[in-house]
């Protein structure tokens, strides 16, 4: 979790009252976050020839993004103990009526295509202030951003520059502007350079230094106001006296570039002449005509049940006593028109409330999770007991190693080629669970099938005697719109043999142990239909042609449980073209089947 530091005189004076640490640390607790040191009794070091104050250095869960700086945790704080009303952020359009503009041009899309902003009008700073600011962007960016890689936000002095400005993204000789803090104007190339061993920027270059094409924010006369994600020009920079603060945030995710805009505008809007009033801007897309006003500072209205709350807190409290304890966490809360659910209003700087068990969260830590009645579970058990298809899957594990086959434990992702052209498979974009933004060509989806895990085992110990005998009972991913988290696991059992010889008898006689081994008899023809005496679980195999196997060396198999009838796998010899691709120069016979169906 990160750990925020704060000028202690300045919390507490904030907060209206002198705390010891043993009552800050029982505040602390109270709301849900840990003090984890107060430095007043330790030895501090010399700032600008002077000790530096007395910090509190407090913890801070990893998804509260709103108490990364002092003015969020005064501010929570001060709601919490009921000391200030909940605050009123409001979009207030310019004097002129004419909102600032970002327009973005296409190339963008090549290197870093999201962009948002904001304007703070007639903000205060002072030294603290200022330094908070600073100390927000640089938390944001190690922690949402994902040390910029996803997010990077520029601060600007907006009396220094004037718009409409453009995002563009332009060949690195083409840039040229004087870096913040520095008097030599470079060009994108030199300040590659120039920037190569700096301690703080050096590791940011690497984003997008070897792009063909670097993103550039200009003002309306060409004057360069940020390189993102590496650096702001010197031009328009903040100082103590910057009175309108223009903040512009580039991304390559849609949703944490809007969450980062409502952190740094609801954290310091609240020193605008009139408090918690932002100015938004335009983001026009020049090359298709699309335009958005940001931040959406609008609070998300939401529900939740009261009887799931009570439940999990171990209360009997109403609809009205549940609204009034969110109050004290910052939330607008009131009865639905619906019995037994609460509406409630999410504030814009709460981005980790997704769910019900958020807000039921909440509540608890606004009662006092001490104040919760304690008792002994009366509903459940206090033996465990493995899950269903983990029992199964020791079953069938036990089997296999009986049998003589090593267990392997490959990794659950691999590259798109491997799941699917690797083993002749098409994709259709409707089968495997593709990570976003994939750090390796190895890591791109979430496996489909268990074969490229053992075809890789084998391949990375292929100086190994043969024959090999592998196999894995494991889960494999499949997309699935119609559930709520758009995915379904299924745990499958894969073998594998590499020798000499295809070892095809040998598959096929493994797959006749654990079919015995489930209770599942072999039929052929309507042998199955014809003898009712035979189990409940059959299991016969047909000829297969697919790609993957030899043509003529493989089989589908099929089981008949309970009257339906499923085809939970398959086993072959596989093709010369698969085994070419994984660099195997000896017959492979693999089996891989659903073991679900049998529960």
């Amino acid at each position: 979790m990160p750990t925020i530091s704060v000028d202690k005189a300045a919390l507490f004076k904030e907060l209206g009252r002198e705390y010891t640490t043993e009552e800050f640390d029982e505040l602390c607790f109270e709301f849900g976050i840990e003090l984890d040191e107060d430095t007043t009794d330790s030895e501090r070091p010399i700032v600008n020839g002077q000790q530096e104050p007395p910090q509190l250095k407090i913890e801070i869960p990893a998804n509260r993004y709103d108490l990364l700086c002092f003015e969020g945790i005064a501010l929570m704080l001060n709601i919490f103990l009921g000391r200030k009303p909940l605050p009123n952020y409001k979009l207030v359009e310019p004097t002129g009526g004419e909102l600032q503009k970002i327009i973005v041009k296409e190339d963008t899309m090549k290197i870093r295509p999201l962009v948002s902003g904001a304007i703070l009008r007639n903000i205060k700073f002072d030294q603290a202030r200022y330094e908070s600011f600073i100390a927000l962007q640089d938390k944001l960016h190690q922690n949402l951003a994902r040390q910029r890689t996803l997010v990077s936000i520029g601060t600007h002095d907006l009396d220094t520059i004037q718009g409409p400005f453009t995002y563009e993204a332009l060949p690195p000789k083409d840039i040229k502007f004087i870096p913040l803090n520095q008097t030599q104007e470079m060009n994108g190339e030199e300040l590659m350079n120039f920037y190569e061993k700096d301690k703080h920027l050096g590791k940011f270059l690497h984003i997008i230094r070897d792009s063909p094409v670097y993103p550039v924010i200009y003002d309306s006369k060409r004057t360069v106001c940020s390189l993102p994600p590496i650096i702001n020009g010197d031009h328009s920079k903040i100082t103590l006296d910057t009175k309108n603060v223009f903040i512009e945030i580039t991304a390559l995710d849609k949703t944490k570039v809007e969450i980062v805009n409502k952190i740094m505008v609801s954290m310091f809007s609240q020193y605008t002449s009139e408090p918690f009033t932002i100015e938004p801007v335009q983001i026009v897309s020049d090359h298709n005509g699309e335009t958005r006003i940001t931040p959406d500072i609008a609070p998300r209205t939401t529900q939740a049940e009261v009887s799931y709350i009570n439940e999990c807190c171990g209360l009997e409290l109403s609809a009205e006593e549940i609204s009034k304890i969110l109050t004290k966490m910052a939330y607008s809360a009131r009865p639905s028109a619906t019995p037994g659910l609460i509406d409630v209003d999410v504030p814009p700087t709460r981005a980790d409330v997704l769910h019900q068990a958020d807000i039921m969260e909440d509540v608890a830590i606004a009662y006092g999770f001490n104040n919760l009645p304690r008792s002994f579970p009366s509903k459940s058990g206090t033996i465990a007991q493995p899950l269903p298809i983990n029992k199964l899957t020791d079953i069938v594990r036990t089997e296999a190693a009986m049998a003589g086959w090593s267990e392997v434990l490959p990794l659950i992702l691999c590259s798109h080629d491997e799941n699917f052209a690797w083993l002749n498979r098409k994709d259709d974009g409707n089968t495997a669970v593709k990570l976003a933004n994939p750090k390796t060509l190895e890591f791109q989806v979430v496996r489909t099938s268990l074969l490229p895990g053992l075809l890789k085992t084998i391949r990375e110990n292929k100086h190994h005697t043969v024959p090999m005998k592998i196999f894995e009972v494991s889960d494999v991913a499949f997309k699935d719109l119609s559930l709520e988290r758009k995915s379904r696991n299924e745990r499958h059992f894969a073998a594998a043999w590499y020798g000499k010889n295809s070892g095809f008898e040998v598959v096929h006689g493994l797959l006749d142990r654990v079919m015995s081994m489930l209770k599942s008899a072999f039929i052929t023809g309507e042998e199955g239909l014809e003898n009712p005496d035979m189990s409940d679980s059959q299991y016969w195999i047909e000829e297969l042609d697919e790609p993957t196997y030899f043509p003529g060396h493989a089989a589908s198999v099929h089981v008949r449980i309970g009257g339906k009838e499923h085809v939970i796998g398959a086993f072959g010899i596989l093709h010369p073209t698969v085994l070419e691709k994984y660099e195997l120069k000896y017959p492979v016979s693999t089996l891989e089947l659903n073991i679900e169906a049998f529960l």
